[in-house]
């Protein structure tokens, strides 16, 4: 283990059954290694989500650890919304920190009929996101406009941007990721592309 034991929760976005292959896969099995514990639920009906199940979902995984170590939630895609959606409504979990992945624009949230729910009626005016930063990739398909423009600017995001990195997903070659098994384990660490 390199650093002291936290407790990991890893959320995934739409059409996501965490296939080997991608990052956050690959990055709860490294944190393992490392003798973290690690909450990776499969969040139900990931082709068809429905915004109360995911938030049920993770009301049950809030629980902080029992010896006060350190609770980090890494999210990406329609999760980021997910996690905006419960802090708006009271119901995120007290995590020291939280890194946001990725999010698509709300735009693009509500032009797709089985996640629409994720983004109609959310206001950003006066969330308060905290210990939170952003990572987001050049070129994304997802966020056309820039997440910084949508989340990081207005909520006052520390945020990462990756030339380049797109969705930051399988399809845009995000596998192993260092960089942001590096930050899980040290909060001043930088997260940038996996190339």
């Amino acid at each position: 283990m390199t650093s002291a034991s936290k407790t990991f929760l890893i959320l995934h976005g739409f059409q996501n059954h965490r296939p080997p292959g991608h990052w956050q896969h690959w990055l709860a099995g490294a944190l393992r290694e490392r003798g973290h514990e690690v909450r990776y639920p499969q969040l139900p009906e990931a082709d068809a989500p429905r915004l109360g199940e995911w938030l049920d979902v993770l009301d049950g995984q809030a629980e902080r650890p029992d010896d006060g170590s350190e609770f980090v939630v890494v999210g990406h895609s329609l999760s980021v919304l997910l996690w905006l959606r419960a802090v708006a409504a009271g119901r995120a979990p007290d995590a020291d920190r939280v890194l946001l992945v990725a999010p698509p624009s709300p735009r693009v949230v509500g032009s797709i009929p089985e996640i629409a729910e994720f983004a109609e009626g959310l206001d950003l005016t006066g969330l308060d996101v905290k210990n939170a930063r952003l990572v987001y990739g050049g070129g994304d398909p997802y966020c056309p406009e820039g997440a910084d423009v949508h989340y990081g600017v207005p909520l006052g995001l520390d945020a990462d941007h990756v030339p380049g990195g797109e969705h930051l997903d399988l399809d845009a070659g995000y596998g192993a990721w260092p960089d942001v098994l590096a930050w899980c384990e040290n909060p001043e660490a930088r997260v940038g592309g996996n190339r």
